[in-house]
């Protein structure tokens, strides 16, 4: 019986704890920060793959400056 009035409490508590977190959710504050959030990531995300791309293009130009090197010299 008290094990089964501790998970009561427990399950009381938690969801009394935890109610503020589900009211932010609907926040309209919480909203335009998580936009933000998401905003900053995106624009992260395209920086990090233009980078990537901008470096991966001489990489590939002289793999193929040097196969053609080495064509030659056989």
């Amino acid at each position: 019986m008290s094990s089964s009035m501790g998970m009561a409490s427990v399950f009381v508590l938690s969801s009394l704890l935890l109610s503020p977190l589900a009211m932010a959710e609907e926040s309209p504050a919480f909203v335009a920060q998580n936009a933000a959030r998401a905003a900053a990531f995106e624009k992260s995300q395209a920086e990090l793959t233009a980078r990537h791309q901008n470096d991966a293009k001489p990489q590939q130009t002289q793999a193929t400056t040097s196969s053609a090197d080495q064509s030659k010299d056989s």
